[in-house]
C-alpha cells in the first residue's frame, strides 16, 4: 500500500490519538476509520450512523469468514 504525507490540523491529530488509544488503534488508523465513515455517510446521506457502523462490522465479519449463510427455508 502506498502512503503519502499530508498536513492535518493538530487538534484533529490530538483527538485521533486519544480515541485511537481507547479503541486500540493507531492514530493514522483512527483517522482512516473516520474518513471511511465520512465517505459512506456522504455517499448515503439517508442512512443513519448506526446502520453504517453495522455495515462496516458486517463487512469485517465477512472478510474474516465469520458469517453463516442464512436459510430462508
Amino acid at each position: 500500500m502506498a502512503t503519502n504525507s499530508i498536513r492535518l490540523d493538530q487538534k484533529l491529530i490530538e483527538k485521533a490519538t486519544i480515541i485511537a488509544k481507547a479503541l486500540n488503534r493507531t492514530p493514522p488508523k483512527q483517522i482512516e476509520h473516520w474518513a471511511k465513515i465520512g465517505e459512506m455517510m456522504e455517499d448515503n446521506p439517508d442512512l443513519p450512523y448506526e446502520f453504517v457502523r453495522h455495515a462496516i462490522i458486517a463487512q469485517a465479519e465477512l472478510d474474516a469468514g465469520k458469517l453463516d449463510a442464512y436459510d430462508f427455508g
